[in-house]
């Protein structure tokens, strides 16, 4: 070997040789010192993002890749491809050991006397080449790339002399099918294309496994100038369709020449195989989320969250470029059967377009575990600025998701966010059938704000959404019914900082990672919020007040089989589970007897669920979200921009109203929601969280304003001041209290206090008197009489009743009807 080794360093630098006057021997020793050990780092292939369908089995949604490169056995390479690349490449690759003397001979010699640079690379030698590429692919710093590849490839002796010295190197450390099976998945086949299984793909839409002559040979032409001879370029004048791929069917021709020769293949497959045309089948491989078709925001959002995965690098450019070049299995949790009922209602019920900004989404979230079942939207999805610009059905923005997630800046939830404010309305201890000051009012006075302080909201002036009158509606009433000022109320009696505190502690944010407002009117859900947050808090909710963060990765398989830790959700307990289990004792009546009853009436099977509307000023972005104790999906209808022309009360789908559309998406999704995962009954609410501990009224009537107030407030209750009405006591006393003096009411209920006007007396007992001294009596007031028959003499033209009765308040001018006995009347 150090014979064969001096003649070969001799002729490869002798061109060096001549211009540095450095001996022969001398080269032989740099050539002897040279490392003659090359490690094979892993090779860059395409990964692969999938779902599993029902059966079990991995579904792909998207590949992605830098090189588009399958590593096979060579088990798996059809053994023509294997002699096509010996025969084409290295005729002597059995017998050399890493060097091929005559071809290096032969192409040293060409060099030197001006017969053009040859290769004479032996496949050892081209593999080693490709190795030392590969390595200069993985670095980030361009120019560091660059400088790597110039010196890996460049036409020089030394380069020659160092490639040699590892081929040597190689060829001790791996046997000759390792080394080819090592060639055949690393080499260029044209484009991005490297690996014979890729090229088989994407050239014959076949596998490497499968490739017969005529291919193999073809394919392996162009390992020999991959930019000239590739085949997908059919309009190519010097190797294109209309001239039979002429350049590369030359360079076949040739191999399939030198494998006859080599006795690699017989005569009869010769003729064959040289009569064959060359007809590529090209395929163009599943590259990015566009291929996942109707999952593709779900497929971008899996790509954000593996861009924060420090297992793919430090940095989101490296984790996304080792993701694209590590070989990685991604296995999702999308569930396929939700996924598909989720895509197939949205386009029956809201359109890619209409004449105003139209937007829809749907999200749900497994209950206990935070894995993402399904996400889709009515856009089609692209990337490309191209592609956008053509219509406002591409989009490459999650409608689902934070903006630092491949999403939107959110959306306005609506009256959905209005749990939060229930929820902290019972962690502080308020009962559900705890009644508020409800009337609409342009002052409501100051809220409590421990971050910042007592806030005030002058001219904030909330109405309902159907114009509801009351004045004094309940917690659970407020729910139902969605009631504006009700939860306004509510929060009155709260702190707004505290009802911020508990929104965050069921992971919910702002989307574009600002800070949650909190204001009176955040109470009726004014943040924009991503619907993914709202799907992940209400799964919190149905999970006893547990919150488990967001997770969209089951598995990781790395290039070697080996398993990889993904991403984990998160769990914390937002509130205990009995108040959990009191708002879903209120939002499982939003969905009988209230807002949701639409949605509600829909699904089936049926199952135990919450729920809760929500709708944004004019009905611009309708919201239906709930859960069963399993999956929570949210569905929304909105206006993207939040410029709509046409609000989604006032227009109609072919489906029916947009503002309904989220009561016909919903059913659809929940009803096999339901039919595969199940549902259990929800936790009971205890008898304090919806009545309260029950505590008497004390009786204030007749007391001033301020005594009742401070008699009230001291027995733990909340005083409303109901106004002026009529009464017989002293005007601007206590007239009388709603609920009633003796009435038990939930600890910390309001109670509405009425002072009187001093209008009304007490009426007198005039039973027993003649009709003239009764209507002396009731001097002022509107006397009627009845006549009775009566026996008695003694009750003859008496009064024996009247009506009112006495002690009974009345104002002056009313009305009282007196009965008057008379002996012998016909009755």
């Amino acid at each position: 070997m150090s014979a064969v080794a001096g003649v070969l360093v001799t002729v490869a630098v002798t061109p060096a040789l001549a211009v540095s006057g450095m001996t022969a021997t001398n080269t032989i020793n740099v050539f002897e010192n040279l490392p003659n050990y090359l490690t094979v780092d892993q090779l860059s292939q395409k990964s692969t993002i999938y779902a599993i369908d029902g059966n079990g089995a991995p579904f792909a949604l998207a590949s992605f890749y830098d090189q588009n490169r399958v590593e096979v056995p060579v088990e798996s390479m059809s053994q023509d491809v294997q002699d096509a690349a010996v025969a084409g490449e290295d005729p002597r690759f059995e017998q050399h050991g890493g060097v091929d003397l005559q071809g290096t001979i032969r192409g040293a010699l060409s060099t030197v006397t001006g017969g053009g640079t040859q290769g004479g690379s032996s496949i050892t030698q081209q593999y080693v080449k490709n190795v030392l590429v590969q390595k200069c692919e993985v670095l980030n710093d361009q120019d560091k790339l660059d400088a790597c590849y110039d010196e890996a490839t460049e036409t020089s002796p030394e380069r020659k002399l160092k490639e040699m010295r590892l081929a040597i190197g190689v060829e001790k450390e791996y046997s000759k099918l390792e080394i080819l099976q090592g060639y055949l998945n690393i080499t260029l086949f044209g484009g991005s294309v490297y690996g014979v299984e890729a090229a088989a793909g994407y050239y014959f839409n076949t596998t490497a496994a499968n490739l017969n002559l005529s291919q193999s040979a073809s394919l392996i032409a162009i390992v020999n100038n991959p930019e000239k001879f590739r085949l997908d370029r059919p309009e190519s004048e010097a190797n294109g369709a209309a001239n039979g791929y002429a350049a590369n069917k030359e360079r076949r021709d040739y191999i399939l020449g030198e494998m006859l020769q080599y006795k690699k293949v017989s005569q009869e497959e010769y003729d064959v195989a040289i009569a064959a045309p060359i007809e590529p089948t090209i395929t163009e491989p599943s590259t990015g989320c566009q291929t996942a078709g109707g999952s593709a925001y779900f497929c971008d959002y899996v790509t954000h969250v593996l861009k924060s995965d420090p297992t793919f690098g430090e940095d989101e450019d490296t984790r996304m470029m080792n993701f694209r070049r590590g070989g990685y299995d991604i296995y999702t949790t999308l569930d396929l059967d939700l996924q598909l009922a989720t895509e197939t209602t949205m386009a029956e019920n809201v359109p890619q377009t209409a004449s105003w900004d139209v937007g829809s989404v749907a999200t749900s979230v497994e209950v206990g575990t935070g894995r993402v079942l399904t996400m889709a939207q009515n856009k089609t999805y692209s990337q490309d600025p191209e592609v956008q610009a053509t219509g406002a059905q591409y989009s490459g923005v999650n409608y689902n998701t934070d903006y630092d997630q491949g999403g939107s800046s959110g959306f306005q939830p609506g009256s959905t966010y209005k749990v939060f404010t229930l929820a902290e309305w019972l962690k502080e201890g308020h009962a559900l059938n705890e009644r508020v000051d409800s009337a609409r009012k342009s002052d409501w006075g100051t809220f409590q704000d421990y971050c910042d302080g007592p806030q005030t909201f002058p001219g904030y002036n909330p109405k309902n959404d159907a114009n509801e009158p009351g004045t004094g509606y309940t917690a659970l009433q407020s729910t139902i019914n969605s009631i504006n000022t009700g939860f306004i109320g509510m929060a009155k009696k709260l702190d707004l900082c505290k009802i911020r505190d508990t929104v965050e502690s069921f992971g919910v944010h702002r989307a574009d990672g600002g800070e949650l407002e909190k204001g009176a009117s955040s109470v009726l859900g004014t943040n924009e919020i991503a619907p993914l947050s709202m799907a992940v808090a209400f799964a919190g909710i149905a999970n006893a007040g547990k919150t488990c963060s967001a997770v969209v990765i089951d598995r990781i398989v790395g290039p070697d089989d080996a398993e990889i830790a993904p991403p984990t959700s998160t769990c914390k307990q937002s509130v205990e589970p009995s108040v959990a289990a009191g708002m879903a004792y209120a939002m499982k009546r939003v969905l009988t007897e209230g807002s949701a009853t639409q949605s509600n009436d829909s699904t089936y099977p049926k199952v135990p669920m919450i729920g809760k509307t929500g709708t944004t000023d004019g009905a611009k972005d309708t919201w239906m979200t709930g859960a069963s104790s399993k999956v929570a999906t949210v569905v929304g209808v909105v206006a993207v921009t939040g410029e709509a022309n046409q609000r989604s009360r006032d227009y109609a789908f072919e489906s029916g109203s947009a503002a309904t559309a989220r009561h016909r998406m919903w059913p659809d999704i929940m009803s096999v929601a339901n039919a595969k995962y199940g549902g259990d009954e929800f936790s009971e609410a205890s008898t304090n969280v919806i009545q309260g501990a029950q505590v008497p009224v004390p009786d204030v009537r007749g007391q001033s304003t301020a005594d009742a107030q401070a008699a009230l407030e001291g027995a733990g209750f909340e005083f409303a001041d109901g106004g002026v009405i009529d009464s017989e006591l002293p005007a601007g006393s206590v007239a009388r209290t709603d609920p009633a003096s003796g009435a038990s009411a939930g600890n910390g209920a309001t109670i509405t206090v009425f002072s009187s006007n001093g209008n009304q007396i007490l009426l007198p007992d005039v039973t027993g008197q003649s009709l003239d001294q009764a209507r002396g009596t009731l001097t002022g007031f509107t006397v009627t009489t009845t006549d009775q028959a009566v026996t008695d003499p003694n009750q003859n033209n008496k009064v024996i009743a009247m009506t009112p009765t006495a002690g009974t308040p009345a104002s002056r001018g009313s009305s009282v009807a007196l009965v008057v006995g008379k002996m012998g009347a016909a009755g």
